[in-house]
């Protein structure tokens, strides 16, 4: 799941043990990047697990979280952007929220996820062939 803003990039589903980085890309949304260059969005579907670590302070007490916590992809409606988490505690917060460069990592998978070994293993194809 990618906001529509994050549409105009580059985009692949994420993958089961993947490690991301969260981060602001040109259009000024938050989303999920393999690292700083923001060139390829990788989308997390709704209700899949992640391993959020390195959360801000201002973030641990404006939500009452640690900063690590395990939370729930989700999509919250009713405002320009769609992406949130949820932590153990119930509260959902939109990507927006978080600090860039937090690091989320794919612990377990709804169904549109794919296997990491199968990005790894598959060559690169060029968008033009």
């Amino acid at each position: 799941m990618c906001d529509y803003s994050l549409e105009a990039y580059q985009s692949r589903p994420a993958a089961i043990g993947e490690k991301l980085t969260l981060e602001r890309f040109p259009s000024g949304s938050m989303g999920f990047a393999t690292g700083p260059a923001c060139d390829l969005a990788v989308c997390v579907a709704a209700d899949t697990q992640l391993r959020l670590e390195g959360i801000g302070e201002t973030v641990q007490e404006a939500y009452g979280v640690g900063a690590i916590e395990d939370v729930v992809m989700t999509c919250l409606e009713g405002g320009p952007y769609k992406d949130a988490v949820r932590f153990s505690n119930g509260t959902e917060v939109l990507l927006q929220r978080l600090d860039r460069g937090l690091t989320a990592v794919i612990v377990a998978s709804s169904a549109e996820l794919i296997d990491i070994a199968d990005i790894v293993a598959r060559p690169a194809v060029p968008e033009y062939a």
